[in-house]
Formats: structure tokens, sequence, C-alpha cells
């Protein structure tokens, strides 16, 4: 259970490989000493990497294969991270960005893209959300985009699936509260990281660290909503109200 300062002393990692959620969970390991993190990934280099550097922070790391594209791996995952402690913290942090053009017109990987950003985030959130009533405590937190606030026509398809996350969320966390429960759902703008590379980069670009760091005080304050960084909140603001023909004319 989290202490008296809001930190967890357990955390699940839904894709242990996320640059951002390694990056919460360094973050955490320098505020509690043995950190128990369950890195939930495909088994491969780059999650064993990830495991030995949580390692060297002081965490006790434990690695479970997930899929996230497999129905069944959800239930499975999140009972076996629970297993002899609770989950005090659950980072949802699988996704993919996909290849804007090709996505509205493959249907294979339109498909992709929907299954990774949505249907499996909602998968992962029903077992969450078991977990979290039975515990009578816990709190998700779900990385979605500000890409889904309002979805661009440069990367569309994408926009739509994170659009769908964070609804899902959000509702989410009205419907644990009644439990203990608390949903946290990060709106990151372009973030530097595995996922971006090769990109031009975005006004406003961030690094994981600053992302998990924003995260971090906002778990320990019980906030529901988190734009990173801050000042994202009133320009999406203005770009949700924009009328269309004004909004299609940005360069964005």
């Amino acid at each position: 259970m989290r202490d008296s300062l809001g930190r967890p002393q357990t955390v699940l990692l839904l894709g242990g490989t996320s640059d951002i959620g390694l990056a919460m969970a360094r973050a955490w390991a320098k505020q509690v000493d043995g950190l128990r993190v369950t890195l939930a990934a495909r088994p491969s280099p780059r999650r064993t990497s990830a495991a030995a550097d949580l390692e060297r922070h002081g965490c006790r790391v434990r690695e479970l294969d997930f899929d996230a594209l497999e129905q069944q791996d959800h239930e499975r995952v999140v009972r076996a991270a629970a297993e002899g402690e609770d989950v005090d913290v659950a980072v949802v942090a699988f996704g993919v960005l996909g290849e804007p053009e090709r996505a509205w017109q493959d249907p294979h990987h339109a498909a992709e893209l929907a299954a990774t950003n949505y249907t499996a985030a909602v998968l992962a959130g029903v077992a969450l959300g078991r977990l979290v009533r039975d515990q009578g405590h816990g709190m998700v937190v779900a990385l979605s985009s500000v890409a889904g606030e309002r979805p661009r026509r440069s990367n569309f398809v994408y926009g739509s699936s994170k659009a769908g996350f964070d609804a899902y969320y959000t509702g989410l966390g009205e419907a644990l509260r009644p439990f203990g429960g608390r949903v946290l759902v990060v709106r990151p703008g372009f973030v530097r990281s595995s996922m971006t590379e090769g990109l031009a980069e975005a006004p406003l670009a961030v690094d994981p660290d600053t992302v998990a760091a924003a995260t971090l005080r906002a778990v320990a304050s019980g906030r529901e909503q988190l734009w990173v960084p801050r000042q994202l909140r009133p320009v999406m603001s203005v770009l949700r109200h924009l009328p269309r023909p004004v909004f299609r004319r940005l360069p964005l």
C-alpha cells in the first residue's frame, strides 16, 4: 500500500519496456527502498536490460511474459503481479505510433493500431479494475496523449485510438472511486523516446524523465488528469474549440 507520502511500494508496468514507464520506476526507486517492480512485456533483450537496470537502482524486479494482443494475458498477468503483495500502482504503458499514411489506407495496419492502443487497453483496464475492487485500493496510471484530444490529419488513426483510450480510462476512474481506486490519465505531448525516434520534434517536446517526475507528483497528490508539459492544457483547450476550417489550416 502507498505510504503516507503517496509513494507506492509495488508497481506493475504493463508495457514493461516503455521509456516513460521505466523512467517512472527509476524515479520511485529513488524514493522507496526495495521497490517491487513487475515488468510485463514480450521477452526480449530490451526487457532483460530494463530489469537489470532497475535492479541496479535497488528494485526487486520480476519479469512476466505479456502480449497485449493476447486477450487471456491481461487477467493472467495482473493476477500474477499481485501474488504475495498488493499492486499499489499499475501503469498502462503499451502502445504503438504506427505509420500515419499507411494507417488510414492499410486495413491490417489500422487494425493493429486500434487493437493495441484501444482494445487491448480496455482489456487491461477490466483486469486492473477487478484487482482494485478486490484489494480495496490502488491507482492506475494510464499513459494517454494530447493526440487524442483533437486528432490531426497528420496522424488521425493514432489520435482516434488515443481518444478512445482516454475516454475509457477517464470513465474507469469514476467507476473505481467507490471501491477505493483512482485513475490518473496522463496526456503528454511529444516525448523524445524510442517511439518517436527519427520524427521531427514538435513544440514543447519533453524527455521521459520529465513526464515521470510530473506523474510521480500527480500520483502522490491524488490527481486524476495531467498534461505534460502543463502549458499544453490551455493550448489544447484552444485547439479543441477551433472551427474546423481554421483547424485544418494549422501546420499540424
